[in-house]
């Protein structure tokens, strides 16, 4: 794969496998510290929710959507670099892992009847 960035390589592997590997979840570890290791467990908690119009991950205080490869979380926010491909809140992450794992808990409605319900 030529000019493949990490992300890139990681993502391709865990698609090819269909399954996080030990290989894959130590790339995800060396690569996004903290953050790869809170989206492998979010994934491995069925915290990644997909509706009709977005796709959300269950935080510990929050929910938070994911769309387009950003996030509405304080971390995208304040604290990562939009120039940097590997500076992703884990959140995006864990978005990333689950869709090609096959593990999004897909609802079929609108995000905005959930929150009504709440």
């Amino acid at each position: 794969m030529p000019d493949v960035t990490p992300v890139e390589r990681w993502q391709a592997q865990l698609e090819e496998a269909g399954e996080l590997t030990p290989d894959v979840v130590q790339q995800i570890s060396r690569l996004h510290g903290d953050r790869g290791v809170q989206a492998i467990e979010a994934v491995g908690e069925n915290r990644v929710k997909a509706y009709r119009d977005f796709t959300i991950v269950v935080g510990y205080d929050d929910e938070y959507i994911v769309e387009d490869g950003g996030c509405t979380c304080k971390d995208s926010e304040y604290n990562l670099d939009a120039d940097d491909p590997t500076d992703l809140c884990w959140h995006v992450l864990a978005v990333a892992i689950a869709r090609r794992v096959g593990h999004v808990d897909y609802h079929d409605m609108w995000y905005s009847e959930v929150r009504e319900l709440l």
